[in-house]
């Protein structure tokens, strides 16, 4: 890719060979995300501490045989949903969990990026680069002919490969249920579908989720990629609980209080409050925020053996947002969820939508 490095590092065509390295403690697993289930797996067999980036998965069963591989090992992992490690969402959890906001109702957040009308564009199947191994690419999916507008980045608006609610969706729904303080929903209700560009990708360009809990509690989600403009006045989440409002991202968050309503005589039930994070809010004084402060979290955890800020159950857990939605849309109807079983209690069809068969040789262990 270019980069230049003070000693050239070893370089692997299969990802086995580097885990048969006895010298490597750790690995960062940022391939394309149809692979992080099966080298991960096979990182904590042969004995390696894992960061791995999100989403976590591609279906829902290969995050469950992630957690149950390491379950039966003594390895750290983590997953990268940096929002764990940035100051602004440490301090929130603690405030939200401390009452601030009185009892919380429902959280939003929307993936919005106009890429009409060309989207990823269109692209003739083609013979790969002599260099680049296509075959080794797909791994354990159906095998389709190269296009340019598959590999690299691109990948993450094919189904079999990502999506946008995989690729955005996972950081905030970790970031609202974190800060909601809940585990699974238990019904997910979706529309959507892909509409106006026209282009190589199968996703959804539009779409709207709402998931249910038992609590009461609803988070409403879209990814909007045919139209512009911001959805809340500050930040990325907004958060609403019986005292006020919270809009919250990387840099900060805003608490705004409520006003009474109909047959209320209060003036207002909590004070404004505005935090920014500075880099005196960082442990170490580093400027770096979310990413950094995930990372230097994983390399302390590998040190130490202490458990990581984000863990594999809880990466598991909100990756399952993601293919929850995906689902939801390809079904058109309300699925109830028993996030114990991780089964769909009322739609067989969709349960066949939670895994995928490999394509040989690739095993999910």
């Amino acid at each position: 890719m270019g980069e230049r490095f003070p000693k050239p590092p070893k370089l692997f065509k299969d990802y086995r060979k580097l885990l048969e390295d006895k010298e490597i403690d750790a690995v960062c697993v940022a391939t394309p995300d149809h692979w992080h289930a099966l080298i991960t797996i096979d990182a904590i067999k042969a004995g390696k501490d894992v960061y791995c980036e999100k989403p976590l998965t591609n279906t829902v069963v290969e995050g469950r045989k992630m957690v149950q591989a390491q379950q039966t090992s003594k390895q750290v992992v983590a997953v990268g949903l940096n929002r764990r490690g940035n100051p602004s969402y440490l301090r929130l959890a603690n405030e939200l969990k401390e009452g601030k906001l009185g009892t919380l109702c429902v959280a939003s957040a929307a993936r919005i990026s106009n890429l009409f009308p060309d989207g990823i564009g269109k692209q003739q199947p083609a013979e790969p680069p002599k260099d680049f191994d296509w075959d080794m690419w797909l791994g354990p999916r159906a095998f389709r002919p190269y296009r340019y507008n598959i590999t690299l980045y691109k990948f993450r608006w094919y189904g079999d490969f990502s999506s946008q609610m995989g690729n955005w969706g996972v950081h905030y729904m970790d970031a609202i249920r974190w800060m909601m303080g809940e585990t699974a929903p238990c019904a997910v209700t979706a529309a959507g579908g892909k509409y106006y560009l026209d282009h190589d990708g199968d996703i959804p360009d539009t779409m709207s989720v709402t998931f249910a809990f038992a609590s009461g509690k609803i988070i409403n989600f879209s990814v909007f990629e045919a139209c512009g403009g911001p959805i809340f006045p500050y930040g990325e989440i907004e958060i609403r609980g019986t005292k006020g409002v919270v809009y919250a991202d990387e840099r900060g968050y805003k608490i705004m209080p409520s006003k009474p309503g109909q047959f209320q005589t209060w003036s207002k039930l909590v004070d404004a409050e505005e935090y920014k994070v500075t880099e005196k809010a960082l442990p170490d004084g580093s400027s770096s925020v979310s990413t950094g402060g995930l990372i230097r979290d994983f390399i302390e955890c590998v040190k130490t053996r202490k458990t990581p800020l984000c863990t594999l159950e809880e990466g598991h857990r909100s990756t399952c947002f993601a293919h929850l939605a995906n689902i939801a849309v390809k079904m058109r109807q309300r699925l109830e969820w028993n996030a114990e079983q991780e089964r769909f209690t009322n739609c067989e069809k969709a349960n066949e939508l939670l895994s995928y068969e490999y394509r040989a040789p690739w095993k999910l262990a």
